[in-house]
């Protein structure tokens, strides 16, 4: 059975940073696609960032310069360190994977998805 689980979502203040993490099990996520994806309430979802089974990395515009994704040797877990984050980031984060390829909008193909972790920017 295959599992994604999120974790690292947190109430934090503005220009504070976090670390989410996705961690999978029943695959192994070096072959596939991984994107971060967010969903606030009342807004479409967005794709944040994606690292391919190639290591190409895509960040979204509203991100790049303050979230890194990473995929270290010998963890089966994606991670998506953010920093100095601001209100309009607080949404549920959730990671998929499947594929090769990323997208502008997360993946190419879409396999398998985790539940999701709340992020919450606030003062």
């Amino acid at each position: 059975q295959v599992q994604l689980v999120e974790s690292g979502g947190n109430l934090v203040q503005p220009g504070g940073s976090l670390r989410l993490s996705c961690k999978a099990s029943g695959i192994t996520l070096t072959y596939y696609a991984v994107a971060w994806v967010r969903q606030a309430p009342g807004k479409e979802r967005e794709g944040v960032s994606c690292i391919s089974s190639y290591d190409e990395r895509l960040y979204a515009d509203s991100v790049k310069g303050r979230f890194t994704i990473s995929r270290p040797r010998g963890e089966n877990t994606v991670y998506l360190e953010m920093n100095s984050l601001e209100p309009d980031d607080t949404a549920v984060y959730t990671c998929a994977a499947g594929g090769d390829y990323c997208s502008k909008d997360g993946l190419v193909r879409e396999d398998y998805w985790g539940q999701g972790t709340q992020v919450s920017v606030s003062s």
